[in-house]
């Protein structure tokens, strides 16, 4: 039975073979490697990498799907919104039946995210990214962008800050929409993000209200926006507030995180 594209899901369903042929060369799956594909759907990525793994475990939200994919005996399925998801939890599932990553029981992440909730999915994923070996992921176009933004372009904003400051990424490949069934009104592209060894130690929750003012009055200075904020939390340290905020590197966030306060706190759950 066809299984119709739920809106509601978000569901478009990759069918070019030639793409999937180059996701999977961009992620170089192993036999034994710890594996988790988020959103399988019709499988057309599942297959060829559950081939070269010989297991792979899998998180699906939509029930017919899941019921579909459980006739596969080496997919382990989670049916599940994968923004409540442990996966810590699902690391350890893994170290338990002997899968090792480059000598660890770390994950690797892929998937073909639903682009309505692509976000809070990557917000969710920093909070385990001490138990994750890398990310591969298809998202709308415009996202990966300004996921690997650089300073001074109109790209960069708070996506870029709060995943550069954890997170080494790669626009690796361009999907068009005619790759997709239906097809999206957008373009879509592969990102590659593997976690930083040795991120600078930081407060997330006070970095990412920093970034947030910053980024506020994106077109004004920062001393109308962030400079304001920073008086009121009585900050006497130097600061270059004339500047707006796309101009200012993640490591200058970084550095006035660490300055206002210590770290209390971390988004890793592991």
């Amino acid at each position: 039975m066809k299984h119709i594209a739920r809106k509601r899901f978000g569901q478009h369903f990759l069918t070019d073979a030639a793409i999937i042929d180059a996701i999977v060369r961009e992620i170089a799956p192993q036999p034994g490697q710890a594996m988790v594909e988020i959103g399988p759907g019709l499988a057309a990525l599942t297959q060829p990498l559950v081939q070269r793994l010989g297991q792979l475990t899998v998180i699906e939200l939509d029930r017919d799907l899941a019921q579909r994919l459980r006739a596969h005996r080496q997919l382990t399925v989670i049916e599940a919104d994968v923004l409540k998801v442990d996966f810590t939890e699902v690391a350890k599932a893994h170290a338990a039946i002997g899968s090792i990553v480059n000598g660890s029981h770390r994950l690797r992440v892929v998937g073909n995210l639903p682009y309505n909730i692509s976000t809070p999915i990557l917000f969710h994923l920093l909070g385990f990214v001490n138990v994750i070996e890398d990310q591969h992921f298809m998202l709308q176009k415009e996202v990966v962008e300004r996921m690997v933004a650089r300073p001074a372009t109109n790209d960069y904003g708070r996506l870029s800050v709060m995943l550069q400051w954890r997170y080494a990424m790669e626009n690796v490949l361009f999907v068009p929409p005619q790759s997709f069934e239906p097809a999206p009104r957008v373009d879509s592209a592969v990102v590659r993000m593997v976690p930083r060894p040795s991120p600078a130690p930081v407060d997330p929750g006070r970095l990412s209200e920093i970034v947030r003012v910053a980024f506020s009055q994106r077109r004004k200075l920062l001393r109308h926006t962030l400079g304001r904020w920073l008086e009121q939390q009585r900050f006497a340290e130097a600061f270059d507030v004339q500047r707006r905020a796309e101009e200012v590197p993640v490591a200058d966030y970084v550095a006035l995180a660490q300055a206002l306060a210590p770290t209390a706190g971390s988004f890793d759950k592991g």
